[in-house]
């Protein structure tokens, strides 16, 4: 079993114990997401569902199965590029901590950390202090990858 196939098992696995149900399609965009180092938009996660598997699906409907894989936490929605990303620990049995999103500003290739609590801590007293509220602790920080960096 590959991978992508350990990982769909999970996801089903995790929404069967929440009284949820993993449809062929919900499958589809979960794996296309895996399929891709990248944070993708509805409209390329509609294309690679294409590409990948023959199946046409409407953006409208790829936003419902998005929102449900939410809901879920099979996927991230990143706020600032407005896209999604699977999550990297789907198939861990740990409690997930505060996601940390490292997002390579030349190639766009995303990897999930888990943040420290400490530090989101210090970041709420700061925010705080400022006379804001914190609207979520999802951190998306732009960098550089190792492979962009040296030209690899």
């Amino acid at each position: 079993m590959g991978r992508a196939e350990q990982v769909l098992a999970a996801a089903e696995q995790q929404c069967k114990q929440a009284g949820a149900r993993l449809t062929d399609k919900r499958k589809q965009v979960l794996l296309a997401l895996l399929h891709s180092n990248k944070a993708l938009s509805a409209y390329e996660i509609a294309d690679v569902c294409r590409e990948l598997q023959g199946q046409t699906i409407p953006v409208m409907s790829v936003y419902r199965m998005l929102e449900f894989l939410e809901q879920e936490h099979l996927i991230h929605k990143l706020q600032l590029a407005n896209k999604y990303v699977a999550c990297a620990h789907i198939c861990c049995k740990h409690k997930h901590g505060i996601p940390q999103f490292l997002i390579c500003q030349r190639c766009g290739e995303v990897k999930e950390l888990g943040a420290d609590a400490a530090v989101v801590e210090s970041l709420q007293r700061n925010i705080e202090a400022a006379g804001y509220h914190l609207a979520s602790p999802q951190l998306e920080l732009n960098c550089v990858c190792q492979s962009c960096l040296t030209g690899d």
